[in-house]
């Protein structure tokens, strides 16, 4: 069976991926993941990789909420 990424993982915002990558970086430190754009992400748990994601949402949705 074909994978078919018919636009996902796209950057919609070429400005802002520099800075989700911070936040990513920052999110990963923060739950004891230092290093985390070097490492293998494969060697990582589901639940490792899901929280570092989890919490970059979660900071985006405050973000956003707060400038309403």
């Amino acid at each position: 069976m074909a994978s078919n990424n018919s636009g996902r993982n796209r950057t919609l915002v070429p400005e802002a991926k520099q800075g989700l990558n911070r936040l990513k970086t920052e999110v990963a430190s923060e739950v004891g993941l230092s290093n985390y754009e070097s490492m293998d992400k494969g060697n990582l748990s589901s639940r490792q990789n899901g929280s570092v994601g989890g919490e970059m949402v979660k900071r985006m949705i405050e973000s956003y909420e707060q400038g309403l």
